[in-house]
């Protein structure tokens, strides 16, 4: 496991923490991997009774590391690094909760919708870029979304790609409660003590249960999505939009059809 990645085992608590703060904890593929083995690794210690994501009191994530991301996504979606993460997030069996501050950027709100629980300090903004970026959604958020906050307001935040406060999350339902930033990590501490508490079978037979009606499609989205994500890293608009970023600069789509 990369260091960026550090995993702690507590009172029955699988504890991952996106640890590295000087790129705001922006994913790489090393990373993806790390917290993928981490769920594994959780799925198979019968001791573990939930998994819980935090990064800092400052920062949650700013997405993917663009050093790796402007490479591509070869070959089948579901083997790349982030693609494993994801499949393995939604198999999950055992809940799953989320404490987040600061920045939670693309994947970092689109991987929520996956989730058991979530709690976000005040501090908190979340954001899913990916038009501006000359991307599309990925995480089944292109399913997901839509089901939970009506299609309208799904494509605003998809095609738009505004940042949205934790109290917006909180009113469309992606997160379960607004946190002061020192608290959230002990408020979602709580939450896994709680859940650990419970009988083990009878929360992994809820959780099924809550996620069997959408399961089929779910997938079968995640996959055209992560192939469509794939081919966008490669479009002219994501070489713009990449440039733009390094130059500290808005991208201009002006010339593309």
């Amino acid at each position: 496991m990369t260091d960026r990645i550090l995993i702690e085992k507590k009172d029955q608590v699988l504890i991952v923490r996106l640890n590295r703060p000087e790129r705001k904890n922006a994913l790489t593929h090393a990373m993806y991997t790390s917290m993928a083995d981490a769920i594994d690794q959780a799925e198979a210690d019968k001791d573990i009774r939930c998994i819980l994501f935090t990064g800092s009191n400052e920062c949650f994530t700013a997405g993917n590391d663009l050093n790796d991301f402007t490479k591509g996504l070869p070959g089948d979606f579901r083997e790349t690094p982030v693609g494993r993460f994801l499949f393995v997030l939604v198999n999950a069996t055992k809940p799953v909760v989320v404490a987040i501050n600061g920045p939670a950027i693309g994947i970092g709100t689109t991987m929520l919708l996956h989730c058991d629980m979530v709690m976000a300090g005040t501090n908190a903004g979340f954001q899913m870029p990916f038009a501006s970026l000359g991307l599309c959604p990925e995480g089944g958020s292109s399913l997901l979304l839509p089901m939970w906050i009506g299609r309208v307001r799904a494509a605003e935040l998809l095609m738009l790609g505004g940042r949205f406060s934790a109290e917006e999350a909180l009113r469309l339902g992606i997160i379960n409660r607004v946190c002061e930033p020192d608290d959230t990590e002990a408020v979602a501490w709580e939450a896994c003590q709680k859940l650990a508490a419970q009988a083990p079978a009878a929360i992994r037979a809820t959780k099924e249960l809550l996620k069997r009606p959408n399961r089929e499609a779910l997938e079968e989205t995640m996959r055209v999505e992560g192939a469509l994500f794939g081919e966008r890293l490669k479009s002219p608009e994501a070489a713009e939009s990449f440039r733009a970023f390094v130059e500290k600069r808005k991208p201009d789509f002006s010339r593309f059809s």
